[in-house]
């Protein structure tokens, strides 16, 4: 097996089906066995995501702006460890937000 890399600055933004209107993504891997899935997400301010879970456990890491949950904000340079099962959110973000999304097996 070789080693991956790509340019994230020369990867599209594509509307991400996966969340709600007006998210884009950029995949970085689609998960497998070589790694788990990672995506960079962009949130515009004003979005909105409800409460939910999840069957892996889910890392975030907020490379620009911030987003609202639980009463917390949380800014660029926060690293969450949300682990499988636990509900997380609602979301909402005020400014908008670029995060580095990765689920994992754990």
């Amino acid at each position: 097996m070789n080693a991956v890399s790509i340019n994230v600055n020369k990867v599209e933004w594509q509307p991400s089906t996966n969340y709600p209107t007006g998210a884009e993504e950029k995949v970085l891997s689609i998960g497998g066995d070589m790694a788990p899935r990672s995506i960079l997400l962009k949130i515009p301010a004003g979005w909105k995501m409800d409460v939910h879970s999840h069957v892996f456990t889910e890392l975030h890491y907020i490379i620009e702006g911030s987003y609202e949950s639980q009463g917390k904000t949380f800014e660029a340079g926060t690293y969450s460890i949300i682990p499988k099962e636990v509900k997380h959110g609602a979301f909402t973000t005020k400014t908008g937000a670029t995060i580095l999304v990765t689920w994992c097996l754990l």
